[in-house]
């Protein structure tokens, strides 16, 4: 399907593979972080006691709680980078050894016996050793008036999807109980750099014209008129009473039982 240039406004959004643009009315230069290497951490972990393994960690049992009822889910996950160290690769140049050293840290609600909610803290602290990654030391040196972390950290960067997998309410040797998780993640760990990059542009984006909307409120009533009647009783699953028959089956059954003799 061809564009309608007259009609086209240039906005952010998706291209399909048909689109056709117009000629951009300029190249700029501009300055973003851009990745040169990456891999990906995957991890489940449960608790276990001594010392941490990779597939255990002792820090996802929480402190003693009373009376509770059950678990409700985990929440609020982060991930904060501690320290890296690199190591240079002898037979591969500019790739290193990458040893990082993180916590994550979340929530987990759980309800005891009085109807109350409440929250436990989990913080554990995990190391990974990245045999390999392309972590090219930086040709430049930057000197700027707006603060910034520690240059490692501008170099390697962690991003994190995790979740709570499991929450078990168990009683310690003590005869306490205690909340244990089992906790699944992944972290993107990635080598990058601010660099300087030539792109074309077609001009600055366009101060949207419509009006952001307002919450309206609306009556419960008249909401409660405009709905449709609900489903009195659940959806039944049964069994069919014959077993199925196919039509030209019934038909060559049914003619031979009444053929005459």
């Amino acid at each position: 399907m061809s564009i309608n240039f007259d009609k086209f406004a240039l906005r952010p959004g998706l291209v399909n593979k048909q689109g056709q643009l117009p000629d951009p009315s300029e190249l700029v230069c501009i300055e973003v972080p851009k990745i040169f290497d990456q891999c990906l951490i995957k991890k489940c972990l449960i608790y276990s006691e001594g010392p941490d393994t990779d597939k255990t960690d002792c820090e996802l049992r929480s402190n003693i709680i009373t009376d509770p009822k059950r678990y409700i889910e985990s929440r609020d996950f982060n991930i904060k980078l501690i320290s890296i160290d690199k190591i240079p690769l002898k037979k591969k140049e500019d790739f290193k050894k990458i040893i990082i050293s993180y916590i994550i840290s979340f929530y987990a609600d759980y309800i005891d016996n009085n109807g109350i909610n409440k929250s436990e803290f989990y913080e554990i602290n995990r190391t990974d050793i990245i045999q390999s990654l392309y972590c090219p030391d930086p040709i430049s040196e930057v000197s700027s008036n707006i603060p910034s972390e520690n240059s490692d950290s501008n170099i390697i960067k962690l991003e994190m999807v995790a979740d709570a997998l499991d929450g078990q309410l168990n009683k310690d040797t003590n005869g306490n109980y205690v909340l244990d998780i089992t906790l699944g993640y992944y972290i993107a760990v990635k080598s990058q750099f601010i660099v300087q990059l030539l792109i074309p542009s077609y001009k600055y984006n366009t101060i949207p014209k419509g009006v952001c909307e307002e919450n309206i409120e609306e009556n419960p009533c008249e909401i409660f008129e405009k709905s449709p009647i609900p489903q009195f009783y659940p959806n039944q699953k049964l069994e069919p009473l014959f077993p199925y028959y196919d039509k030209d089956d019934f038909d060559r059954d049914f003619n031979e039982n009444h053929s005459e003799s």
